[in-house]
């Protein structure tokens, strides 16, 4: 089982004390978002969760974590979000220069194989042409070049929930040419500096200036960690152009303060402060506590390890 922590929330940068507790404990449980009132108790126990996928924007609070998750004994790697947007965008970020020094800092703990860099969503506005990404996508290579392999980017999708936040500020998605630019200049950049470039949940061709189509929560990069081949399906219930294989994902909706204007997960300030003060750090659950009208029910877990070793 793969263990994705979190595509709704930031668990490194705000719940890695809740987490270490919930690896400590052997499970998790995990509200439905479509129906709160099941709950799913997930296995957390080794034998069971073959990797965890860690997103973050963040991840330098869960690095005293780091040691204690590895002599538990399991495999992970992080999608850290590192972007050039300013307060107006990103309103409770760390400085972007800490955030490299942390970024920086992670690559050299657990290697730059297992630290991967997502620049995304790309805004394109009067306020960000495609020229002020090339530019900030060119310095922010320069300063990571040898701590990540890899960079993973997508241009911003507009949802109903971020129509609120991002009016004035994002005020369509991309158009074409503008994507084909980009990509052109970042793919020169990217290969100046030694870092694969690949696409996140696009339907956009990008191959002729060899960019390729990826997943984020991927097989190659998972049985490379784990030095294992593994069975397991394409995800469903993702975005159309999803390419990630199938994981379960262990955290809630409505409770990151990062507070930025383009995410799908939060669909208020007010909702993420009242979460936020529900969380408990000794709860099986991320957000609150389970009461006696929920229903709790046990998702069957098992390994997708295979028996074939991975050739490094």
């Amino acid at each position: 089982m793969i263990i994705s922590a979190s595509r709704r929330t930031d668990i490194p940068a705000f719940y890695s004390e809740w987490f270490v507790n919930r690896l400590k404990a052997g499970y998790v449980y995990v509200r439905n978002p479509m129906n709160p009132k099941q709950i799913s108790k997930i296995s957390l126990n080794t034998e069971d969760v073959d990797c965890i996928v860690f997103w973050t924007k963040n991840a330098a609070p869960m690095f005293n974590k780091l040691a204690t998750i590895d002599a538990l004994g399991f495999s992970y790697y992080f999608q850290w979000t590192m972007t050039s947007y300013g307060k107006d965008i990103e309103y409770n970020l760390p400085e972007k220069a800490k955030v490299i020094d942390s970024f920086k800092a992670l690559s050299n703990k657990i290697g730059s194989h297992r630290t991967i860099w997502r620049y995304d969503p790309i805004i394109v506005s009067q306020q960000f042409p495609p020229e002020y990404h090339v530019h900030t996508f060119a310095k922010m290579c320069h300063l990571l070049k040898g701590y990540t392999n890899k960079c993973i980017f997508s241009y911003v999708d507009l949802y109903a929930k971020t129509s609120k936040k991002a009016k004035g500020i994002i005020g369509s998605e991309v158009d074409t040419l503008s994507m084909l630019k980009i990509a052109a200049e970042f793919a020169e950049i990217a290969r100046l500096n030694n870092i694969s470039l690949e696409t996140c949940s696009e339907q956009i061709e990008l191959s002729q200036f060899g960019i390729r189509h990826s997943a984020c929560i991927n097989k190659h990069t998972i049985e490379t960690i784990i030095g294992c081949a593994i069975d397991v399906k394409k995800a469903k219930g993702q975005r159309e152009y999803c390419q990630c294989i199938d994981s379960v994902d262990i955290g809630a909706y409505d409770c990151c303060p990062h507070g930025c204007v383009y995410c799908y997960a939060t669909a208020s300030e007010k909702a993420v402060f009242e979460n936020r003060k529900r969380h408990d750090v000794n709860s099986p659950l991320l957000i609150g506590r389970p009461c006696a009208t929920d229903k709790i029910t046990e998702r069957i877990a098992k390994t997708v390890k295979s028996s074939q070793t991975v050739l490094l």
